[in-house]
């Protein structure tokens, strides 16, 4: 199902080791991986910037048929016949990137297999950078100044930079031949023009802190980037599968097929979607819906994968496969988040693709300008400017958004909370009102028997009688009423069904009926005192089902569909956040009203339509401002689409309900809205730390360079440090406690 919003295209986001690279590009569309085709891993593809750079390679090879770039897995799907393929990769090569094939089933089902480089890879090659980057150095302060000394720290230096610079010089040469300025061609600039001016130990420096600090950076994202992924690893790679036979046997369960039988042990976790066709346990949902107590299941329950068995041995039917299990679609949905750019984001963008090009020309006027108009020398003027170039670099500034963002969106996802991008987790913040569905969202969704009263005779007899007769119903109220009473049903003779009416059957040899107020005022057994009864229960939105024989009225029994528990803190959680809940409702007004009043919402809007729904929530934002809506992603669609963000409650499994809302909560704990305000309004806060923060040391040593205090060591530990601390902020929402209610 498409999106029902009217948005903007989703926009890939920045968020790796290099997203300075970011300034001044327009990131494309995010493109859904085409069906079929071949997909590669590109280690070094971290943001929109060299998506563009590979489109541009592949764009004059003739027989592709469509590119799908997955940034947030770092991933490129090319549907091409395979005498194109080749061509198509060494293209992909001489722009400065590595593709690595991966395999079907891993792309199928990347939280099978799918393992991160290790922050070991290059770190050996960097640290001798480093080392040789100090030698040089050492040199230049320790011996004596000749030929032969400078030939030393000179071969020195050219070595450290050849170690740790090789990627910055592959894509600063790259964009340079575009025009366009990124970190990359910053750092190339800088360390080029050090070199040449004579200060090769430091541009040998400069190079192998930068590469260092570069290599932790992309670590630190990472860790944001694929913090979800934590919860891939949960679904076992194996099942323990029914053979034909039926005898039980290992398989893969990427290779588990739908239909299929599978057991699993107490303490084992579930490996596939499925439904308990035997036995019965308690199963700890938390990795999917974010439950904190297990929920017991027995046969035609469903489980998940990735949850944990916890006490009894069940057998289940595969629903679906590894690559389809709902949290496989979490975490693919999550990956798509991580695609679409915070408005926060793109404010960033824009002010980074002006201020990146202003500081250029900054430091060109103070290499051309500064010997005109002072005693200073050229060499002194142009190293001056240098300093200006390494300050430049926006890497902190564009880095503190997608991060942030990133890290929040995982938070959410670990706490069963599923948000469709950073534009919702900003704009989350700002809402004023949130119209609530009744059914299933406010209330259980089932009925519930509530109260019964004996008007004559005995009550267990009377209890046994209207269970023996709604027990033989399958009437959604008859069956709740069988439900409520603890009592043993008797044989029923000669049962009845009265259409719109009841049902009638014989027990012991006399004659009884379990109806509504239609039926016993057709057999003209009403009375004033019964009408009194019926009216109070009425009042309070319950449906009276009664019981009677041949003399009068027995009993009755009221059933309604009743509160969920965490309805009313949730309720008083959004009013403490400044949002009004307002409840928008098809069904009558006085159950409306009842069920209101038990949750704390003080405005109803009752027997709705679809559409009356879509016309309330236009109302209330033009009454209040933003108006998120909740429902099951169905009914309410029009409703969702309309609101500034609609929340789909009970996700868990439900392809539809997945997606037609902007965030999914999955286990339909009311709740958990508040929780995404509160994460909305701390991310926000974060966001505005990072980039106050990047802004603050770029314009400190911007007069440092100026006056000449600053090297262009000190500017190199100014920007990598700045990146890293905004990261390392970024990163704390992952362990947010955003679950306690904040004002």
């Amino acid at each position: 199902m498409a999106h029902l919003h009217d948005t903007p295209p989703r926009e890939a986001a920045c968020s790796g080791s290099v997203c300075g690279s970011c300034a001044g590009a327009e990131a494309p569309a995010a493109a859904t991986p085409p069906a079929g085709g071949h997909t590669y891993r590109i280690a070094t593809m971290d943001c929109a910037a060299e998506e563009a750079e590979i489109r541009r390679a592949l764009e004059p090879i003739g027989g592709i048929a469509s590119l799908g770039f997955q940034l947030g897995a770092r991933r490129l799907t090319i549907a091409a016949p395979d005498a194109v393929l080749p061509q198509a990769l060494d293209a992909i090569r001489k722009a400065g990137f590595k593709p690595e094939p991966v395999e079907a089933t891993t792309a199928a089902a990347p939280h099978l297999h799918e393992h991160e480089h290790g922050i070991g890879a290059g770190a050996g090659r960097l640290g001798l950078a480093l080392l040789l980057a100090i030698a040089a150095e050492a040199v230049e302060f320790l011996l004596p100044g000749g030929r032969g000394s400078q030939a030393l720290g000179m071969v020195l230096a050219v070595a450290a930079i050849g170690l740790a610079g090789v990627e910055t010089y592959t894509k600063g040469m790259a964009a340079l031949r575009h025009a366009r300025l990124n970190i990359n061609a910053l750092m190339t600039v800088a360390v080029t023009g050090a070199f040449l001016i004579g200060q090769w130990p430091e541009a040998a420096m400069v190079m192998a802190l930068y590469a260092i600090a570069e290599l932790i950076e992309a670590r630190s994202v990472d860790r944001a980037r694929n913090a979800i992924k934590g919860l891939m690893a949960l679904a076992p790679e194996e099942a323990i599968v029914q053979q034909p036979d039926g005898s039980w046997a290992p398989q893969p369960a990427a290779a588990v097929a739908a239909g299929a039988v599978v057991r699993i042990r107490p303490g084992e976790r579930v490996p596939l979607d499925g439904t308990v066709t035997r036995g019965s346990s308690a199963v700890d949902q938390a990795p999917v819906t974010g439950e904190s107590i297990p929920v017991e299941k027995a046969m035609g329950d469903t489980v998940f994968a990735g949850t944990i068995n916890a006490t009894g041995e069940l057998e289940f039917r595969v629903t679906a496969v590894a690559a389809n299990t709902t949290l496989a679609r979490i975490i693919h949905a999550v990956e798509q988040a991580q695609g679409s750019r915070a408005p926060t984001q793109r404010f960033v963008d824009r002010f980074a693709a002006v201020y990146t090009p202003a500081v250029f020309v900054l430091a060109v006027a103070v290499a051309v300008l500064l010997p005109l108009l002072s005693d200073a020398t050229w060499l002194q003027g142009l190293y001056k400017a240098l300093v200006l170039l390494v300050i430049a670099c926006p890497c902190a500034l564009v880095i503190a958004t997608p991060v942030s963002v990133v890290s929040a969106l995982a938070a959410a996802a670990r706490r069963g909370i599923l948000i469709k991008g950073g534009t919702y987790l900003e704009d989350a913040r700002r809402l004023k009102a949130l119209a609530l569905d009744k059914t299933g969202t406010v209330t259980e969704g089932k009925p519930r028997l509530v109260d019964q009263q004996v008007l004559r005779g005995d009550a267990a007899a009377a209890q046994r009688l209207a269970a023996s007769l709604a027990g033989r119903s399958d009437h959604p109220v008859s069956r709740a009423i069988a439900a409520g009473l603890d009592a043993a049903p008797a044989e029923v003779d000669q049962f009845t069904a009265l259409a719109g009416r009841g049902v009638q059957g014989v027990v012991g040899g006399e004659t009884f009926v379990l109806g509504n107020q239609r039926l016993i005022e057709e057999r003209g057994q009403g009375s004033a005192a019964l009408q009194a009864a019926l009216d109070r229960h009425e009042a309070q939105g319950r449906t009276v089902t009664l019981l009677a024989d041949a003399r009068g009225v027995i009993a009755l029994f009221a059933v309604a569909d009743t509160l969920k528990p965490s309805s009313r803190e949730a309720v008083a959680e959004l009013v403490a956040l400044g949002v009004t809940p307002v409840m928008l409702t098809g069904d009558n007004a006085a159950t409306a009203h009842s069920i209101a009043a038990q949750a704390g919402i003080g405005e109803v809007r009752a027997q709705l339509l679809p559409e009356d729904k879509l016309e309330a929530v236009q109302a209330l934002q033009q009454r209040f401002g933003p108006t998120g809506m909740t429902g099951d992603g169905i009914n309410d669609a029009p409703a969702l689409a309309r609101a500034d963000i609609g929340f789909a409650m009970g996700g868990a499994g439900t392809d539809t309900a997945m997606e037609a809302a902007d965030v999914v909560i999955m286990n339909d704990d009311l709740r958990r809205v508040a929780m995404v305000i509160r994460l909305s309004r701390r991310t926000h806060a974060v966001l505005w730390q990072n980039i106050a923060f990047a802004l603050a040391v770029k314009a400190v040593f911007f007069v440092l360079a100026v006056f000449g205090a600053a090297t262009m060591w000190m500017a190199v530990f100014a920007d990598m440090g700045a990146s890293l601390l905004v990261v390392a902020n970024g990163l704390r929402l992952l362990n947010a406690d955003f679950g306690k209610a904040r004002p």
